[in-house]
């Protein structure tokens, strides 16, 4: 019994990755959308979401069922728990990139970005980009230096969210007030991806080291 209740945490673990690779494609399609102003690949992630969000009610069914019949205690308990609220998370990150997927297809054949926020855009969909990738290492190794660079690619995420605030509330902002809430909503969407990243990454380092204060900052 040991043996196979091992072996369905591995799944779970197995399944995290397989998500996390998907919401990874996710974003790196949906900044090339926004970013190009491509509809059929926005169209792409919005397909793909639903493909996320059914992997996610799986593996939550699966760990439900693991702590019905294993009920499991001390550190495997913890893995369970953490699993869903994991997949909660990663489906979080998916509804992310759908939503900028959206921004680009709402406009198209216009771009949805601003044209003065080109540069701050593209860098904050490169991070996010190199986030999830760097997340579906981590949730496959469990190296807890990756954790860190998450932290610290989300810093500059945020700073480059702040910079465009600033700059659509600056006096010298000329931009519609359709490419203000486009340029807002943009940012928001990928502040949070990042976020939601860094909130994993969080209970990976808590169940790899057993350092509950990094994982309580969530």
């Amino acid at each position: 019994m040991r043996e196979v209740f091992q072996q369905e945490l591995a799944e779970v673990q197995e399944r995290l990755v397989a998500i996390s690779e998907l919401v990874a494609i996710s974003i790196t399609n949906a900044v090339q959308a926004f970013s190009e102003s491509d509809v059929s690949i926005a169209e792409e992630v919005i397909e793909n979401d639903v493909r996320i969000d059914e992997l996610t009610v799986a593996l939550d069914e699966l760990a439900i069922n693991i702590l019905a019949r294993q009920q499991p205690v001390a550190r495997d308990l913890r893995i369970v728990v953490s699993a869903l609220r994991i997949s909660s998370s990663l489906e979080r990150m998916g509804d992310m990139a759908e939503h900028i997927a959206q921004l680009a297809r709402y406009r198209y054949p216009e771009r949805a970005v601003p044209k003065g926020l080109r540069s701050t855009f593209a860098e904050m969909g490169r991070l996010d980009v190199e986030i999830a990738h760097k997340l579906t290492e981590l949730l496959r190794t469990q190296d807890v230096r990756l954790a860190e660079e998450i932290r610290n690619e989300d810093d500059r995420v945020d700073e480059l969210h702040v910079k465009v605030f600033d700059k659509v509330l600056g006096e010298t902002w000329k931009g519609k007030p359709v490419a203000t809430v486009d340029a807002t909503l943009a940012s928001r969407y990928h502040e949070r991806f990042a976020d939601h990243a860094v909130s994993i990454s969080k209970k990976v380092q808590y169940l790899a080291t057993g350092d509950w204060t990094a994982e309580s900052d969530d």
